[in-house]
């Protein structure tokens, strides 16, 4: 779990529902355990056996877009982010209680995550800086760089490249400062707060803040203090965690081969900057230590079922700690991981989304643990909370099964990512009264081929979307499912007309129509609408030809439906203007003119005409 100030807002773009994991700690003096500290000779022996996990995530600039083409690598499995910022890595070898992503791409400070791996799909965010040159000193000269908000680092002047010889030259300082009041810095930072102390034994870190600092010569090479030398760093607070702010605090370093923090000296408040000496650089945090133990939450609903992408805090009420609070999302079984502190009671609370206001539907006393613990929690919750399941297939542009993707539902604020391996999808979630639509999006990993993003209607408390195909070469197609029968695609000579104004029925309609598959055998499709004259938008049934008065839908033309026991319902969820798409949804039972009674699902995504 994340340790923050308050619940995060940020939106989850892969994701995608997110967990992001912040680490724990050992006993420190400022614990009230009474057990005696064991430190392990070696300090990865904290992390325990070797395991195979599942890795599924997304890396975002600080505006939130996607950067593709970014090098994943999780122990020895490697991965490239794909045009939504995603990767996905699978069986990587990582241990019981500690996984490490790194994220690199050239113009950007190199990125990273932490966590402590579940069960199920782990899911992460990572946020890349650019390396931005804050400003440039030369080798010989005493010279410092000051960052707009306070942040500095001062050289004397003496640098080396990676093998260690002398660096001449101009040097190219890159600077950013992370400030913990901005809700984007554990999407920034690197790994997770999570540390070796100076004794060697595992930490939790609370943060006042941090300063990441890259030196490049001038061929681009990577360049460090020379040995014996020191930079002074003063990093500022922000006037909201003053009164918390210590006189002296420990100075902790990012270990980037490692994946997690070092302690080495310490910093001075002066006035309202932390002031300290450092002999190399990469990141540098300014932390108060904590011992803590690992704790892995399942939530349930009362039937027993996973509940998955749920946000969840856990507080606690002990005044040592910088903050109180700690946050995570449950994954596609249900579990959310991380590192807590010791011996405290902690207040458990299950959030719907922002999008669905700020009261948790679920509130529970746990705790306190004093070793690494797994729990089951039953959220109870009322009425207003609705359950949604949405289930399809997932196919590549050549109909076979997508083995190696993933698909994407955008409702309201966030975005609900599901891996796909054997060519279905299940995405589970919860949500509160209000838009009933949601979008789906599909990314063929391998092929690297995509679907149009669709709108659909909840079908609550189970939606079916049937076979969504990845082509993105195809702008417009109309698919439908009779039966358990094969998905008909038309993807050719498909139009689609608006009138205003007709005398045959009482309100505005549309006709859309297509009649090629791509294969050389026309199929026949055609459906006519009459609308809601004042909101195009919305739920339609059955259109009854005989009915001038009636609105809905009808597909009846160029197949065996009937108007008898016609239970189709049409959700139209979007109609753009000319050049812009048309997006309907239907499903339902029929009566065909034989008698025979049939079930039917489908998805209209058209281009306007006129």
């Amino acid at each position: 779990m994340t340790t923050i100030k308050r619940l995060p807002n940020f939106i989850l773009v892969f994701l995608f529902a997110l967990i992001t994991i912040t680490s724990c700690e050992k006993d420190d003096g400022n614990s009230n355990s009474e057990q005696q500290e064991i430190i392990p000779d070696t300090f990865s022996e904290y992390f325990g056996n070797e395991i195979s996990r599942d890795f599924l995530g997304n890396v975002i600039d600080i505006n939130n877009n996607p950067i593709e083409g970014v090098t994943i690598s999780v122990g020895n499995n490697t991965a490239t982010t794909d045009s939504n910022g995603i990767f996905i890595i699978n069986d990587a070898n990582v241990k019981e209680r500690f996984g490490f992503i790194k994220a690199e791409k050239s113009g950007y400070i190199n990125g990273s995550r932490s966590v402590v791996p579940s069960n199920g799909t782990n899911k992460v965010t990572i946020m890349l800086l650019q390396a931005t040159v804050a400003g440039t000193v030369n080798s010989g000269a005493s010279e410092t760089i000051n960052l707009a908000n306070g942040s500095s680092v001062s050289f004397d002047g003496n640098f080396i490249k990676e093998d260690g010889t002398e660096y001449t030259g101009s040097v190219d300082v890159i600077m950013h400062h992370l400030d913990p009041t901005n809700d984007a810095m554990e999407m920034q930072m690197p790994g997770m707060l999570y540390a070796e102390n100076e004794d060697g034994a595992e930490r939790m870190l609370q943060t006042l803040g941090m300063l990441a600092v890259e030196l490049r010569g001038n061929n681009g090479e990577d360049l460090n203090l020379a040995e014996g030398s020191t930079s002074e760093i003063k990093i500022p607070v922000d006037a909201s965690l003053l009164s918390n702010a210590p006189a002296t605090i420990p100075l902790w370093y990012f270990d980037e081969v490692n994946g997690y923090w070092k302690q080495e000296g310490q910093a001075t408040l002066q006035g309202n900057t932390y002031v300290g000496t450092v002999s190399h650089f990469s990141f540098w945090n300014l932390d108060a230590q904590f011992p803590a133990a690992n704790l892995c939450i399942t939530l349930i609903d009362q039937e027993g079922n996973p509940l998955t992408n749920q946000s969840i805090t856990l507080t606690h009420s002990n005044p040592d700690y910088l903050y109180p609070t700690s946050s995570g999302y449950s994954n596609d079984i249900g579990e959310v991981c991380g590192l807590i502190p010791l011996d405290e009671v902690l207040e458990l609370n299950v959030y719907m989304y922002s999008y669905c206001g700020s009261t948790p539907i679920h509130t529970e006393q746990i705790g306190p643990f004093n070793a690494d613990s797994s729990i089951t929690v039953t959220v109870v919750y009322n009425s207003d909370v609705i359950e949604e399941t949405v289930i399809g297939n997932f196919n590549t542009c050549n109909d076979n099964a997508v083995t190696d993707g993933y698909v994407q539902l955008r409702y309201g604020y966030q975005t609900f990512t599901d891996v796909v391996s054997d060519g279905t999808f299940e995405i589970n979630l919860l949500r509160c009264e209000g838009d009933n639509t949601f979008g789906i999006k599909g990314s063929d990993y391998v092929n690297l081929q995509t679907t149009d993003s669709i709108s659909y209607t909840f079908t609550t408390p189970l939606t079916n979307i049937g076979t969504i195909s990845a082509c993105n070469a195809v702008t417009e197609f109309i698919q439908y499912t009779i039966d358990d029968d094969e998905t008909v695609f038309i993807i050719e000579d498909i139009q689609s007309w608006y009138s205003e104004v007709s005398d045959a029925v009482s309100g505005p309609s549309i006709s859309i129509s297509g009649y090629g598959n791509g294969t050389g055998n026309n199929t026949c499709f055609y459906m006519m609408g009459v609308l809601d004259a004042s909101n195009f938008e919305g739920t339609y049934d059955n259109f009854d030809w005989n009915d001038p008065n009636d609105t809905g839908f009808n597909i009846q033309e160029c197949m065996d439906i009937s108007n008898s026991n016609n239970n189709i319902i049409y959700n139209l969820t979007s109609f753009g203007g000319v050049g812009e798409y048309i997006d309907i949804n239907f499903s339902g039972d029929y009566e065909g003119y034989n008698g025979n009674s049939h079930t039917i699902n489908g998805v209209i995504h058209v281009l306007r005409d006129n």
